[in-house]
């Protein structure tokens, strides 16, 4: 890659330009984010349970006592000898966030349809201390399109980050958002795909270093 060398004052003008656009895209992404705070809310009737180290939780016990649950959907299957070396790179930017976001009033765990001794040992294995719960039995990951049967793999078709594709794998990555007002539970946002990008720090710092 061949880049020009120029000046100081060439480069700050080429910079201060550039940073209009930042400015523009920092506005543009608050505005999208406002615009995912102001989606309409969905309302979970189908009561989920999940296996957890301390035993068996609903969706709701998910929450902890906070309001908000902020959930990944790590792709660790049931016949699956390791957790998925993407999502795996992901976790890694995990450990510190549940202390910040619960003193924000937001939970934060990772679910996988794997049964949870299968959790624990990969888990152990790659030194993580998050929450991560199992769904295996239920079917939530089904419903919150990450999991696939062997009848989308026969079609060679599945519902993936909301439009028909190809068949990729019996699990997909996703994060998933809740909020929780009384006994209520209601689904607010999920994002998959590219859309997982911001959540991982260190393709944001890549994006920024000279070969990206």
């Amino acid at each position: 890659m061949q880049h020009s060398v120029v000046s100081h004052e060439e480069w700050l003008k080429a910079r201060t330009a550039l940073l209009v656009k930042e400015k523009e895209f920092t506005k543009l992404r608050d505005a999208m984010t406002a615009q995912i705070r102001a989606l309409p809310w969905r309302r979970i009737e189908k009561q989920y349970l999940f296996e957890a180290p301390s035993g068996k939780q609903s969706l709701r016990d998910l929450f902890g006592g906070k309001t908000q649950l902020a959930m990944y959907h790590f792709m660790l299957g049931p016949d699956w000898d390791e957790g998925c070396k993407s999502c795996s790179f992901w976790a890694d930017g995990f450990q510190g966030i549940p202390i910040h976001l619960a003193h924000r009033d937001v939970s934060f765990v990772v679910v996988s349809r794997a049964p949870l001794v299968q959790i624990e040992r990969f888990k152990q294995r790659m030194g993580w201390s998050f929450p991560w719960v199992s769904s295996f039995g239920s079917d939530f990951n089904f419903d919150f399109g990450v999991s696939f049967t062997k009848q989308d793999e026969e079609t060679g078709q599945i519902l993936y980050n909301y439009h028909t594709g190809p068949y990729l794998d019996d699990e997909l990555p996703g994060a998933s958002f809740f909020f929780r007002e009384g006994q209520q539970v209601f689904h607010t946002y999920s994002t998959y795909g590219r859309g997982l990008d911001l959540l991982n720090c260190s393709y944001n710092w890549l994006d920024l270093a000279p070969k990206g």
